[in-house]
């Protein structure tokens, strides 16, 4: 863990700002020196990234999120050694022959040899089945999204069955889970289908598919949020490196939400009994490993995320176990164009899904003509680098939900798309629901699609260094609560259509943080704030995105520890 110092912290900021303006002031001609002076001296950091720096970890609007993504956000992520050549288990890429069995055997052969990475060839490979990822340090690798595609001819509902939505009525759940490449540990899959092939609509988490498949390891003492360390009552049966559930379960008077939210009087006047689908993701789980140990007091890779109090039971428990270091890289994969169903109702051509997944990763994937395009379902310190969706349209591009927490999706993109939208359809855009947490999108090039902030109220998530073209709409049932808890920071965001809905923060979310966005107007679906009263929402920069330093906040949180 890095040490950072008062000294340390504001010396990178002021690095950063000077390295800036420098650069800045070489571009400038003798002829306009008056200019130069000026550049100097300016942009200067808001006040907000100022404060920040100051007390990283404990901030009220805005979330340390240095370490989200897989290996705590690491640039390189080395996939293994060992290759297992997908053609030498009958993969051929061809129209004619069914690639996805003999894929599944070499993915499954890397798996029982203690992982390596299984190699497609240049070509386009017709899979009429799920490709899975079940077993730890395996990663299937193609030649590049240009040169590797997987055309995948058959959705979900006919690979497994229909399935029906746990909270009743007749919705798809296809509609925000499940992948045609899927990462999921093998005994979580086999229990997921199994349910529903029996049409019992599992719960989709870290706990099973009843919420009861864990057990307690160690109750904890109380801690702040942003603590690293936390003292329990026994460390017998924990070890360094390994990944533990945090449990926090609520209480009579909902102040575990309440304390998400923000715990001003907004949260505390809020009516949260009859958020049935809201209070049903309670306890809150977060997965974390443990960093080390000394006598009771256990260390972790990543700071709280919330307070640990004794009224919420806290607890340090086992979990369904996780898929870790594995991963999908250079490949294409295409569903067979069909029309986009209706809202709620697709069928599961959907792309690359994460489920139960710790320490995973996509890079350089594209998918096309998908329902549902990039998914991360209970999944956690994930990465997703250089994705992107394109094809017919989709109703959620990325999907975030299920508690998932500190993953990191950057470089990404949403294309335009290539036919109009048929009536009835919806299209979301970069969704998180369901007390997801910490979790940041960085540098998105978003042609279409919206901030879809889907209820559930998910908190402490950054947005950053976007463009979008904002003409999606969020969803979200009334009964799962509010659009957002605290902490959500939007920082650097161009909006091309100047389209307010769920980019501009200040009026909607309680103790947030927007910061050098484009000047919007509400129009379409106009956002209605959740809690009464003073949100304690702060905005900076209004107008200058691009200007703003630093640009990228979760780059620059980065740089405080380097």
């Amino acid at each position: 863990m890095a040490d950072l110092t008062r000294r340390t912290v504001l010396g990178a900021a002021t690095a950063a700002t000077t390295a800036t303006v420098s650069a800045a002031a070489a571009s400038v001609t003798a002829a306009a020196a008056g200019a130069a002076q000026a550049a100097t001296s300016s942009p200067q950091p808001p006040t907000l990234w100022q404060e920040f720096t100051r007390a990283p970890y404990t901030h009220p609007h805005i979330p340390y999120i240095a370490r989200a993504g897989a290996r705590r956000g690491a640039r390189h992520l080395s996939r293994p050694r060992r290759v297992f050549h997908a053609h030498h288990y009958g993969a051929r890429p061809d129209a004619q022959s069914n690639a996805a069995p003999a894929i599944n055997r070499a993915l499954a052969a890397a798996g029982r040899a203690g992982g390596g990475t299984v190699q497609l060839a240049p070509g386009t490979y017709r899979v009429d089945d799920v490709i899975r990822i079940r077993h730890d340090n395996v990663v299937l690798r193609g030649a590049g999204p240009t040169r590797t595609e997987l055309l995948a001819t058959k959705n979900l509902t006919e690979l497994i069955g229909p399935y029906g939505s746990r909270y009743g009525g007749d919705k798809s759940s296809w509609s925000w889970a499940g992948g045609l490449i899927w990462l999921c540990p093998s005994a979580r899959w086999d229990s997921l289908t199994t349910a529903i092939r029996a049409g019992t609509w599992p719960f989709e988490g870290w706990t099973g598919n009843r919420r009861d498949e864990w057990r307690t390891l160690t109750t904890l003492a109380p801690a702040a949020r942003g603590s690293w360390s936390a003292r329990v009552t026994d460390a017998s049966r924990l070890r360094p490196g390994d990944l533990v559930l945090l449990r926090l379960a609520d209480d009579a008077d909902h102040t575990l939400l309440e304390h998400m939210a923000g715990g001003g009087p907004g949260a505390r006047a809020y009516t949260w009994d009859d958020k049935t689908k809201l209070t049903s993701y309670v306890p809150y789980e977060w997965p974390v490993r443990v960093a080390r140990l000394k006598g009771r007091t256990v260390t972790f890779e990543r700071p709280l995320p919330l307070d640990v109090r004794p009224e919420w039971d806290p607890r340090l428990t086992t979990h369904v176990r996780a898929l870790t270091g594995s991963g999908v890289e250079g490949l294409t994969l295409a569903a067979v164009e069909t029309p986009q169903s209706p809202h709620l109702l697709d069928r599961g051509h959907n792309g690359v899904t994460f489920q139960c997944a710790y320490d995973c990763w996509a890079e350089d994937v594209h998918v096309r003509h998908v329902d549902n395009g990039f998914g991360l379902v209970a999944a956690s310190a994930c990465t997703l680098r250089r994705t992107s969706v394109g094809g017919r349209g989709a109703h959620h591009p990325y999907f975030c939900r299920e508690g998932s927490h500190d993953n990191l999706i950057e470089d990404f993109r949403i294309e335009r798309r290539t036919t109009p939208a048929p009536a009835g359809t919806q299209l979301h855009g970069i969704n998180v629901e369901g007390l997801s947490s910490y979790n940041v999108w960085s540098r998105g090039d978003m042609r279409t699609g919206t901030f879809d902030t889907h209820r559930g109220m998910p908190f402490a998530n950054v947005r950053t260094q976007i463009t979008v073209e904002n003409d999606g709409r969020h969803g979200g049932d009334a009964s799962a609560g509010p659009l957002y808890g605290a902490r959500f920071t939007h920082w650097n965001v161009t909006v091309t259509n100047e389209r307010a809905g769920l980019v501009k923060l200040d009026g909607i979310a309680p103790y947030s943080a927007t910061v050098g966005i484009s000047r919007v107007r509400e129009f379409d679906q106009i956002d209605v704030p959740d809690f009464s009263g003073e949100l304690d929402g702060r905005i900076e920069a209004y107008g200058s995105p691009g200007a703003v330093r630093p640009r990228n906040l979760y780059e620059a949180q980065r740089a405080l520890e380097e």
